[in-house]
């Protein structure tokens, strides 16, 4: 057992309460441990603490068009990988067509986020429908292929050696955010029954990385029923209820929808901004060093983003404050006391492990990003 050492003091002007108040001119940096879990102090600056000049070596903010990827691919692994450590594998897979083999991942539990497109997935435990918005949550070892209407594209999050939970909800209950009841389970259904025959099938493994091909005389999907407790999940982020306040502005950790090894997945869902005339009502500049940001951007006009549109992903390594650019800013302070919709979605995946950038992702790259911000903006 172990217990962060807490002894809250302060110095010089402060603000009582985090993210509300601020002192006249400054900027609010949190600088938190273990994510927004641990122990935090919040500094009061003069400038905006995302105001360099420039950075120098491989240590930078980053952005990347992930949607020109997107040219179809008939295995999910075929698509770019795009960022990756030991304990996540992140991916934009776009498919046209039914699978003519099936997949099974056997380094991890897989999550597929529907960025575009509809279709129907069939595994081990049956048949889903599957739509725009939808998160598919297929275990370990599951076999499964899609069989989409038309064009898709479908973020995917490995979660290497590992599985996905639940993240717990303490004191709002175990129906916060979304009850476990919205969770929708493949059917053994008649499109179910109908796809089994004896014609010949092959199944796609990877393991460790490397792909291996097993065949079968018949298709191996051909459960006649089951019971248990683990299976195939879908939930859509619109069934998805974020927690909100109108005087607090709240961390993404509020809204962690599921938890891995060694990162977590939140999803930031359309809901009402800070009403309150003192609280910030956009996102605070923190330096989380323990954890690196990494944001898909579905659909909707972002907060805290300039120039960015539904298909790109940023990532923001540990190593320097990040937070709002300077048009987000200003069209806070233009809104401050008033409530709005905050009418966008996105997917953020916090990894505790340093990601690798692949050469795919490096050739959609958003190069000015960087300098997006602060007085490198205004060079």
């Amino acid at each position: 057992m172990k217990s962060w050492i807490a002894f809250p003091r302060s110095q010089g002007t402060f603000s009582r309460q985090a993210h509300c108040d601020l002192p006249k001119g400054s900027y609010e940096r949190e600088v938190g441990r273990d994510g927004f879990y641990g122990p935090a102090t919040h500094f009061y600056h003069r400038h905006p603490p995302t105001d360099w000049l420039s950075f120098e070596g491989e240590l930078r903010p980053r952005a990347f068009d992930a949607g020109k990827l997107a040219a179809p691919q008939a295995c999910p692994w075929q698509a770019a990988q795009l960022l990756a450590n030991a304990h996540c594998q992140i991916r934009l897979w776009a498919v046209d067509q039914a699978m003519s083999e099936l997949a099974r991942n056997a380094d991890g539990d897989e999550l597929l986020f529907v960025h575009v497109g509809s279709g129907e997935l069939f595994c081990d435990y049956g048949h889903l429908h599957y739509s725009q918005g939808d998160y598919l949550l297929l275990p370990r070892g599951t076999m499964w292929r899609l069989e989409p209407d038309g064009h898709c594209e479908l973020l995917m999050i490995e979660a290497s050696g590992g599985q996905y939970q639940l993240p717990e909800r303490g004191l709002l209950g175990g129906h916060a955010q979304f009850d476990p009841a919205m969770l929708d389970s493949p059917e053994i259904d008649a499109q179910f029954v109908e796809q089994q025959g004896e014609q010949a099938w092959s199944v796609i493994v990877k393991r460790a990385d490397q792909l291996s091909r097993i065949r079968f005389a018949y298709n191996p999907l051909d459960a006649m029923g089951w019971k248990g407790e683990l299976s195939a999940l879908r939930i859509n982020w619109r069934d998805i209820r974020p927690i909100v306040s109108p005087r607090y502005h709240l961390p993404p950790s509020a809204h962690s929808s599921f938890i891995a090894e060694r990162f977590v997945v939140c999803s930031f869902c359309p809901r009402p901004s800070e009403s309150a005339e003192d609280a910030l009502n956009l996102p605070f500049y923190h330096s989380n060093d323990d954890y690196e940001e990494v944001i898909f951007y579905h659909q909707g006009d972002f907060l805290s983003r300039d120039n960015i549109h539904p298909g790109m992903l940023s990532y923001h390594p540990y190593g320097f404050t990040h937070g709002p650019h300077p048009g987000a800013m200003k069209a806070a302070a233009e809104c401050r006391g008033q409530s709005r919709i905050l009418e966008e979605m996105a997917v953020m995946i916090d990894c505790r492990d340093a990601l690798q950038v692949s050469e795919a992702a490096e050739a959609v790259e958003w190069s000015g990003y960087v300098d997006s911000w602060g007085a490198a903006q205004r060079r």
